[in-house]
């Protein structure tokens, strides 16, 4: 049968914890964290690709709207926001600036129209690498 003794110093009984027990829950605790840290960073990246995913197909769709009902694409994406297309642009969450979108111009009008040609896509501004090995700016 094992005992759980207290020990006495000086004037009273003194219950503690020893300096081995200690270090093995300050080593479990830094296994623990040295595992959920990159799992949360993982998530915190995987949620800004998702945001950046819902954010080009919106961009992408306005754009076609825009060449659709204008018969003509968009000069620029502060177009879409004038016309009210788009209430703002919105931010690119990799670069966290709504001024980095790479902007696709089309080669000729749409339509064979006169005018100058317009906004025919949007990518993101980062040269950084998805979760997938694709690079962002490709997307």
């Amino acid at each position: 049968m094992v005992r759980i003794t207290a020990f006495k110093f000086g004037k009273g009984l003194q219950r503690g914890f020893t300096l081995i027990e200690l270090m093995v829950v300050m080593f479990i605790i830094s296994v623990l964290l040295a595992i959920a840290v990159p799992v949360y960073q993982k998530s915190i990246l995987r949620s800004k690709e998702t945001v950046l995913h819902h954010n080009l197909f919106t961009i992408r769709q306005m754009i076609d709207e825009y060449t659709i009902d204008k018969q003509k694409a968009p000069e620029s994406l502060q177009e879409l926001v004038s016309e009210g297309y788009l209430r703002q642009i919105p931010q690119d969450p990799m670069t966290n600036s709504d001024q980095t979108w790479r902007t696709v111009m089309e080669e000729t009008p749409v339509a064979g129209s006169s005018g100058s040609p317009g906004l025919y896509d949007v990518h993101s501004g980062s040269d950084k690498k998805a979760l997938d090995g694709s690079n962002y700016a490709d997307w």
